[in-house]
């Protein structure tokens, strides 16, 4: 079966559509991913994958979607594919197009909860378009998957559809080696904390994290990744004074920054409860600390409280402002048998929360739809 996955996201670092497009390969399938070409992207190895990108002349804002859109409609309207997989709403109108047109599977995978997004509701056009373009769709759809338990029961309320959950676990770290901590200029008695994200975007906690070191010693960060307001972030470090308590990584292939984030001794998920897909998401790097055996430092957000309530692997912020992560940090710094509690939890999650048993779900379903004639 020929395969397509179309993600507008930079096809380097969505490890979401890295894992689906090798269990496609694995079950068979000849898969092609096309994405969106990005200018300060990683180099990209997927094997047995074919990828392709589309260069897009603007970078951002409407004009990005609709070229992005129209080129991808174009692109796949010549070729034949047996199942068109489309990563968000952002990719959804030309596959469902193309898939009416040629009486093929399409599977709608909701990495997100899309129309719900941080600042989009705020911008009443942006969000009556992509919303009516959600109504169209998703009562049309026979084939959906996505993140989290409450964003499924969003898209199951608003339109009759029955999602599939598909959590975001990350794949084992077992047969990797950690980075020394010394090489990031952490001394044994300091507390390493690690921050990840390719999104480190307004309303993730960046800036309250980096305004937190100022009120806490015996601490060292550690951010990997890259973002909107990451050049202001760094900005902040630089006018406080705490560019030696903070070290800043470029984004760079998952196993890489998995073997800095093993080294650490906490990691940090700070998203703000400002928007409805913040507040149900469960974000790669909350499953990525677990991977790693390390305990999470979240905000109360209900998705990601759960599982570390459930796994009693982390600690839960009140609210997320500088005060209270610095707070959080110090406790942790100051109770290191507290700390080695955690991380035993975090080590025994690990064993459970890992991709290599999610992934049976995902297995499952997509051979339930290819097993499925027509539609």
């Amino acid at each position: 079966m020929k395969v397509l996955i179309a993600v507008i996201s930079d096809l380097a670092t969505d490890m979401r559509v890295h894992k689906q497009a090798l269990l496609l390969a694995e079950m068979g399938c000849d898969v092609t991913v096309i994405g969106r070409r990005i200018s300060d992207t990683i180099p990209l190895t997927l094997p047995g994958i074919k990828t392709s990108k589309i260069r897009v002349p603007f970078k951002k804002g409407p004009a990005m979607y609709l070229a992005f859109n129209t080129l991808l409609f174009f692109r796949l309207l010549p070729q034949r594919f047996d199942m068109y997989v489309s990563c968000d709403l952002d990719t959804l109108v030309p596959c469902f197009l193309v898939s009416r047109l040629y009486r093929k599977k399409l599977v709608y995978d909701a990495h997100e909860y899309f129309t719900g997004q941080f600042g989009l509701a705020e911008k009443r056009l942006k969000h009556n378009i992509w919303k009516t373009a959600e109504k169209w769709i998703l009562p049309e759809l026979n084939h959906m998957i996505t993140v989290s338990d409450s964003i499924a029961e969003l898209y199951r309320s608003e339109y009759g559809v029955e999602p599939v959950v598909v959590r975001n676990l990350a794949l084992s770290v077992a047969h990797l080696s950690r980075h020394d901590r010394i090489t990031l200029g952490a001394t044994p008695d300091e507390l390493l904390v690690i921050f990840q994200g390719s999104g480190i975007n307004e309303g993730r906690g960046a800036e309250e994290l980096v305004n937190a070191m100022s009120l806490v010693e015996g601490v060292k960060l550690l951010i990997v990744g890259s973002g909107e307001i990451i050049d202001h972030v760094h900005r902040i470090a630089l006018e406080k004074g705490d560019e030696n308590k903070i070290v800043f990584l470029p984004r760079m292939p998952w196993e890489e920054m998995m073997r800095y984030t093993m080294c650490c001794d906490a990691g940090l998920s700070l998203d703000a409860d400002n928007c409805t897909n913040h507040r149900y998401s469960l974000p790669n790097k909350l499953f990525d600390y677990i991977s790693a055996g390390i305990p999470v430092i979240s905000s109360n957000l209900p998705e990601v409280a759960a599982v570390i309530k459930e796994y009693n692997c982390g600690m839960i912020l009140r609210e997320v402002t500088p005060s209270c992560i610095a707070e959080i940090l110090a406790e942790l710094r100051d109770d290191r048998a507290f700390l080695m509690s955690l991380k035993k939890n975090a080590e025994e999650a690990q064993k459970e929360l890992t991709w290599e048993k999610e992934k049976v779900k995902e297995q499952k379903f997509f051979k339930d739809v290819m097993d499925l004639n027509g539609k």
